[in-house]
């Protein structure tokens, strides 16, 4: 769906992103992931046909951005960070001038507003001023003027910002729906969210791509081969200090810790789990749960933003 080469972007004798390269497939979630001023930003205006690259390549679905773009435009749904919005047109109404504009029909404009309405939750809102909405709903109806017009391809650049946490639940609700019928571009700050809502993920600092992968392949990548959860009945410190002596453990996490015993994650290099309740046990401590999880998206990001 995507093919990205050499690409680069500079604003005057700044280079915003330099020589990414990446390759994207039909139907697949991905997240760009970097601190602010990363360019984030600038690779998905990029790929929206926003902004012209300095140089490099950019292909989608076999059209260049440069020489084709008006093709691409009919392909794609682009969310940026602030929706654009007419607060004087009702919500159905904006909905089918973005229909319009983008292509469709008349005779399909109301079939397309509806489906969207309904993706998205807004059919209530139909005939409300767009001046009335939430924030919440606003960000509704920019996914909403995204895919009116059924694109291939949609980039929201961060869809969750300034919602508030049960916005967010339904944001992530709303993305997993899009899933397989789309590819799906996102950018977003919340890395717990944007977790359970990509399939790979592309991780950017300084203008440059430091890592891509799955969240395991990044995991591993980085030397650890994932995260052990564990919940021990007993003296808090001393199961803490067992655990730390087990060859292979780089860290130790508490979770939650009461007068019952603690919970703790464990970065270790390898499957130390026998080795973990072995040593716990034989110091009579209770070992209630031992899980294997991947690595935590956060602690991903972090190593990799640092270390770059």
């Amino acid at each position: 769906m995507i093919h990205v080469e050499g690409l680069t972007k500079y604003y005057g004798d700044h280079a915003a992103i330099r020589d990414l390269s990446f390759d994207i497939k039909q139907g697949e979630v991905i997240g760009f992931l970097g601190l602010n001023g990363a360019g984030k930003t600038t690779t998905l205006k990029v790929l929206g046909c926003v902004l012209l690259p300095t140089s490099g390549r950019v292909v989608i679905d076999g059209h260049d951005v440069v020489n084709e773009s008006h093709e691409i435009r009919k392909l794609i749904g682009f969310l940026p960070d602030t929706p654009p919005l007419y607060d004087e047109m009702t919500v159905g109404g904006y909905l089918a001038f973005v229909a319009q504009l983008r292509g469709v029909s008349a005779a399909d404009v109301a079939a397309r507003v509806r489906e969207a309405e309904e993706k998205t939750g807004l059919v209530e809102m139909h005939g409300t001023p767009i001046s009335a909405l939430s924030h919440g709903y606003r960000q509704r109806v920019g996914v909403a003027q995204a895919m009116v017009h059924k694109p291939k391809l949609l980039i929201l650049d961060e869809p969750t910002s300034g919602l508030d946490p049960a916005q967010i639940v339904e944001m992530r609700t709303l993305i997993n729906k899009l899933k397989g019928e789309h590819t799906v571009l996102v950018s977003s700050h919340i890395l717990s969210e944007i977790a359970q809502i990509c399939d790979r993920y592309v991780v950017i600092q300084g203008g440059e791509i430091v890592a891509q992968g799955t969240e395991e392949e990044l995991s591993k990548d980085l030397g650890s081969q994932g995260v052990i959860e564990l919940e021990i009945r007993g003296t808090a410190g001393a199961a803490i200090e067992t655990v730390k002596s087990v060859a292979g453990v780089k860290d130790v996490e508490v979770v939650r810790l009461d007068d019952d015993g603690v919970v703790l994650r464990v970065d270790a290099e390898g499957d130390v789990r026998p080795e973990l309740v072995r040593a716990l046990v034989e110091e009579d401590f209770d070992v209630m749960k031992v899980d294997k999880a991947t690595s935590k998206l956060e602690a991903i990001f972090l190593k990799l933003t640092q270390e770059n």
